[in-house]
């Protein structure tokens, strides 16, 4: 009898869960965050080796292997930056193998995104668990069968869409050939869903400049696409009640509403006057065009004027944009939206006195504002080792420099024209940014959450000088 009583204290001394749920961080709290690492990498190597055959090349002999390897993981990693013409340099096999990948790499990391939210949340204990399933109200703990079935049919609706705007669009109005438009409706909705930022025009989409059946379902597209999953899963139960929205949802919502809008007015008002962009426009595609690219930094991609020719506020405000990216578990890149909300949350708390952080009428964690200090600390580190060792390595100055290390970070895809000319190894720095960029930010987060644990015991305050 003194055996069975004592056994559930010796289950929660060996940290053993009770009831099915961990007391402490696991033993395995890595594993899932490896796990993700693993299929990305694997995925992209066969990407890679695919796009290596001959037959997946325009002109006779196969591609480089850093053209096959940059492509491939821009492409599955949704990143968007390019060192050959898609749709000059690879044939119709290799576009399709550069499609494919796009639509594993979003469907993908909105899936296992939020996998690995529902393992976080596994992580807490029972009262934490209901607490978190309350307040989220979009990824509950018994949910993970249906949850890759719903992305998937969510992705797949939202891409035929747009196909079926784009493509009646493209033969009817701009005279391309039916089966052409076919497939070019279907690549760029995929890519405008995924923010993929890639297109097989070497142009992007400026053979399409001010014209607004086909820009503004893209730029929609790449909002949907970007906002992540659980917040478009908790739009469509409760799109006409913003109050009963959780706490990430308003977050999430509000500050992508408010960067979006803000990104659309400064760049359109920097390029207005601008002879080499908007400058030589009517006034109507200057507000079409220039809200276009106030959206695209955001992790779309896709461009209709010319980064490169952009005057210098407009791309820092461009760099600033692709550094926070959109939402979490979707398929743009950057800190999240929510990581810069919680920041600009803690600014003001400390600004104001207040000794907690309030928003929307909770109070945020300090595990949440731990996580987003070291996870904007983390990401700021990166770009500046980055752009320090291709400053060294490449011939171009700073500015180009800066704008194409944080779009590859951020899985953006915009550039100044100079990704071509990179030397090799700096092309293949910038694919290693865009892997890490896309995977770590993820892993990063859901790991500090799960070995997070709490200390029996604490030591003496002490407050160093700030500032």
């Amino acid at each position: 009898m003194r055996g069975r009583l004592l056994r559930p204290l010796r289950l929660l001394h060996r940290g053993r869960p009770l009831l099915g749920l961990p007391t402490g961080a696991p033993r395995g709290w890595g594993r899932p965050a490896r796990l993700l690492v693993t299929i990305f990498a694997v995925v992209d190597l066969i990407g890679t080796g695919l796009l290596m055959l001959p037959f997946a090349h325009a002109d006779p002999g196969g591609a480089t292997l850093v053209q096959a390897l940059f492509t491939s993981t821009s492409a599955l990693c949704v990143a968007g930056l390019a060192v050959v013409d898609i749709g000059e340099h690879w044939s119709v096999f290799g576009e399709l193998v550069v499609l494919g990948l796009i639509q594993a790499g979003g469907l993908g990391i909105m899936t296992l995104a939020s996998l690995l939210g529902l393992v976080v949340i596994r992580r807490f204990g029972l009262r934490m668990q209901l607490s978190v399933q309350t307040e989220t109200r979009a990824l509950n703990v018994g949910e993970v069968r249906g949850i890759a079935t719903r992305i998937l049919k969510a992705s797949l609706l939202c891409e035929a869409v747009l196909a079926l705007i784009l493509v009646p669009r493209m033969w009817l109005a701009h005279g391309i050939d039916p089966h052409y438009a076919l497939y070019s409706g279907v690549f760029h909705a995929v890519s405008s869903f995924n923010n993929a930022g890639l297109s097989i025009y070497g142009d992007s989409l400026t053979r399409f400049a001010g014209d607004p059946v086909i820009l503004i379902p893209v730029a929609c597209a790449t909002i949907l696409g970007g906002i992540g999953f659980p917040v478009l899963l908790e739009l469509r139960r409760h799109i006409s009640s913003p109050r009963r929205w959780s706490l990430h949802a308003k977050l999430t919502v509000w500050t992508t509403a408010l960067l979006f809008l803000g990104g659309m007015v400064v760049v359109t008002a920097l390029e207005w006057s601008n002879p080499a962009t908007l400058g030589p426009m009517s006034p109507g595609q200057k507000v079409l065009d220039g809200a276009f690219h106030g959206i695209m930094p955001r992790s779309g991609g896709l461009n209709v004027i010319d980064v490169g020719e952009m005057r210098d506020p407009t791309l820092f405000v461009t760099i600033m944009l692709m550094f926070v990216g959109g939402g979490s578990a979707g398929t743009a890149g950057g800190i999240k939206v929510t990581t810069f909300a919680v920041i600009w949350l803690v600014v003001w708390a400390e600004i104001r006195g207040h000794p907690h952080v309030h928003a929307f009428g909770r109070r945020l964690s300090s595990s949440a504002i731990r996580q987003a200090l070291s996870l904007t600390f983390l990401s700021m580190t990166v770009v500046v080792v980055a752009t320090v060792f291709m400053l060294i390595t490449t011939p171009f100055d700073l500015k180009n420099i800066l704008f194409e290390v944080v779009s590859a970070s951020a899985v953006v895809g915009l550039s100044t024209g100079i990704t071509p000319d990179l030397p090799p190894m700096a092309q293949v720095v910038l694919a290693v940014l865009m892997f890490a960029g896309r995977i770590g930010p993820i892993t990063f987060a859901s790991a500090l959450a799960l070995r997070e644990r709490t200390r029996r015991y604490d030591l003496a305050e002490a407050r160093p000088i700030i500032g």
